[in-house]
């Protein structure tokens, strides 16, 4: 038992942990080091993250120098917190390379005949990984998808361990994003949670749940899929079942039989269940996001050896008669994208309390709906499944330049690299029912032959892994002959529309470009995907006054058209780019966004919550103690039923002392239509009260205040 009181001393560097049996789990926060708590059964997860050694390899010696072995020794390492980037330290900024870290540990004697797995979420963007001097795998021209790796074989129990991690982010020409064609920061390093997985030799490698609602008969047929692994020498009889239930409230409401499978020594084997049929289905909404667990079992020769849980939602998307259906109603969306690791305090490494605060703005500016230009952290798309945000995952294919130099067709590199981006992409994220569509790439001149079909072999590559969602690509080539563009295979069309921005012309001249590309796909819903104003260039004197008025006019020509089904403002934050034209060193950015850099408010930041907001019009009168509030929700973009909304007023006495609060369940208010209600407040002598429309989920989504 001593050894793994100093496993557990060693990998916290904090001190001992109190031992708990295999199958327990003990909270320890995650960027200290130490046991995670764990949904699954039958795995211990310990955090890596914390305390490791680095240095920079500029001569790219490491490898010659044996920096990899146990007892390497000689040359200077520093001490950092994992996770980490270079790119945010002023001596490293601008160093696009190779560097490496350390990181020692013991394990327990009692893992003898366990098996032992460590999962990188993201290293930026090739890693190479030795345990006591022997490369046990990697993971090559993938920044932001997250890969395992088997360490049992290399592991010495009862013994001090050498994990070693070699980090490379030069500009490669054979990986997406290719070379520098990309507009945002290039961190390199182990930008996100490193941890440990101990389990039996045979194990459950991840679970895909497929749930299809049939709205007109309230139902939803449920589909389990479980990719198992047997890391043992010998063939073991297999038994799998599921268990599904209602996550808020822990009601089971769909089981499976065990189901029989053989699997031979290191094989890994798909298990399929065929399809249940689960009756009033809680469908998931981004005002109502309603969230199930799924619970894979596996039994090994008659013995229980492991327990997958996963979380997913019941909700479907559509398209038709050119716009999004969301469980049956159609739906027009809005929100804004936010660039990633731009705080220079955290850069690519974003520890949970960044990626919430931004996420939680985000919610406060009436964002349900937007896109990013990479793979993401699994804590955003565990808050926007909770919180209700839609967003499109993207494969990071950015840019014309991807294609330089190619004739018909992509370089075989390109594709094959994209492909496996892809599927790692779909198959970690396929349960999260806020991924709402599969991004393909983005501003890659949709004209252009090798272009055209790379997009058409991404999007072919999505339906064959996920056939069930929509699949689009952000699209700045239709100016002129849309028809011609790989838009047209989409399921939806995403335009990044820059009038009056990165392209000449009037708005007038924009609302005639939007008209002959809906000509050109009438069928389909458009998207404007990108739109705003960048202070990008040394002659853009204008400021965010010239940012907030593009916001406003643009917005009222695509309000004019109902084929207009999303609105994605760019963006919500001023950000971080290895090509920005304002500031020195980690503060190198575009000024883009609603926010600066620290997150502190521009004045379009008000403007853009207003204009995102579902209701158009909110009001209040105080006479006396009487507060008569009316509203009006919107009837075109953004608009939906509002369902279970709440008024809420907060009355103030002198001093600003907040001295009493009332709300108001509203009735379900149809888009376009009007709604109030008068409160009778207890309150004497009230100075103010403030009153707004809320979200179920809480979220106000229009404020106002009014005086006595």
């Amino acid at each position: 038992m001593s050894s793994r009181r100093s496993f557990l001393k060693n990998l916290g560097g904090t001190g001992a942990l109190t031992v708990l049996p295999f199958s327990s789990a003990l909270f320890k926060d995650e960027a200290e080091g130490g046991v995670l708590p764990q949904q699954n059964k039958g795995e211990l997860v310990f955090s890596l993250n914390g305390s490791w050694q680095f240095r920079t390899d500029p001569d790219q010696q490491g490898v010659s120098g044996g920096w990899y072995k146990s007892a390497a020794t000689g040359g200077h390492w520093d001490t950092v917190t994992v996770p980490h980037t270079w790119q945010i330290t002023p001596e490293h900024n601008d160093y696009f390379g190779v560097c490496w870290y350390r990181k020692t540990f013991s394990v327990p004697g009692e893992w003898k005949g366990k098996t032992i797995r460590i999962e990188f979420e993201a290293v930026y963007h090739t890693a190479r990984v030795w345990l006591n001097g022997t490369e046990v795998g990697g993971h090559t021209r993938k920044g932001y998808t997250a890969f395992f790796i088997d360490l049992t074989k290399a592991v010495k129990p009862d013994a001090v361990n050498t994990l070693v991690v070699m980090a490379d982010n030069h500009f490669d020409d054979r990986m997406l994003p290719r070379n520098r064609s990309y507009d945002w920061a290039a961190d390199g390093g182990i930008t996100r949670p490193v941890s440990l997985h101990v389990t039996e030799p045979v194990y459950v490698e991840r679970i895909q749940v497929t749930a299809l609602p049939d709205i007109g008969r309230k139902t939803a047929g449920i589909a389990v899929l479980g990719l198992v692994k047997n890391a043992s020498g010998k063939s073991v009889r297999l038994e799998a079942a599921y268990t599904i239930a209602e996550e808020e409230t822990g009601r089971v409401v769909l089981q499976s039989p065990r189901r029989p499978s053989q699997l031979g020594a290191g094989e890994s084997r798909e298990i399929s269940f065929p399809e249940k049929t689960l009756q009033q289905p809680n469908l998931w909404h981004f005002d109502h996001p309603h969230l199930y667990t799924a619970t894979f079992d596996l039994y090994a020769d008659g013995v229980w050896v492991h327990s997958y849980v996963t979380t997913f939602g019941i909700r479907k998307t559509e398209v038709k008669n050119a716009g999004f259906y969301l469980n049956g109603e159609r739906v027009w969306l809005m929100g804004v994208e936010r660039m990633g690791g731009s705080n220079p305090d955290y850069g690519m490494a974003e520890p949970g309390h960044w990626i919430e605060h931004d996420h939680r703005d985000m919610k406060e500016l009436n964002c349900i709906f937007t896109r990013v230009h990479w793979q993401q952290d699994k804590r955003v798309l565990d808050f926007c499944d909770r919180h209700g945000i839609l967003i499109q995952l993207e494969v990071p294919t950015w840019g014309a330049a991807t294609f330089k130099g190619m004739s018909e067709q992509p370089d075989a590199d390109i594709m094959q690299n994209g492909l496996e981006q892809l599927e790692e992409q779909i198959h970690r994220e396929y349960n999260h029912p806020c991924v709402f569509s599969w991004g393909l790439c983005n501003e890659i001149g949709g004209q252009n032959p090798p272009a055209y079909h790379f997009a058409a072999n991404m999007l072919k590559g999505a339906k064959k892994l996920d056939p069930h969602r929509l699949c689009s690509y952000a699209s700045n080539s239709l100016q002129k002959t849309p028809e011609k563009d790989v838009s047209e295979l989409m399921d939806f069309v995403e335009w990044n529309e820059y009038y009056e921005s990165w392209y000449k012309g009037t708005v007038a001249d924009m609302e005639k470009n939007l008209e002959e590309i809906h000509h050109a796909f009438p069928d389909k819903p458009i998207v404007i995907s990108e739109y705003g104003w960048c202070r990008c260039t040394p002659d853009r004197k204008e400021g965010d006054e010239k940012l907030i008025r593009i916001m406003q006019t643009h917005n009222a020509v695509f309000r004019k058209h109902d084929y207009v089904g999303g609105l994605i403002f760019f963006c919500y934050n001023d950000y971080r780019t290895h090509v920005g034209d304002k500031g020195m060193g980690v503060m190198k950015q575009r000024v883009h966004g609603v926010v600066n850099l620290l997150g502190d408010p521009h004045p379009s930041h008000a403007a853009l919550r207003k204009e995102s907001s579902p209701v158009e019009t909110l009001s209040a009168a105080l006479d006396g103690q009487a507060l008569k509030v009316s509203f009006t929700s919107r009837k075109a973009i953004p608009a939906y039923t509002l369902r279970g909304y709440v008024l809420r007023c907060i009355a103030y006495g002198e001093q600003g002392i907040p001295l009493e609060k009332a709300e108001y369940s509203l009735p379900d208010i149809a888009p376009g239509a009007s709604g109030g209600h008068t409160f009778t407040l207890s309150t004497p002598a009230i100075e103010r009260v403030e009153v707004s429309v809320c979200r179920p989920t809480a979220f106000s989504v229009l404020s106002v205040a009014v005086k006595s």
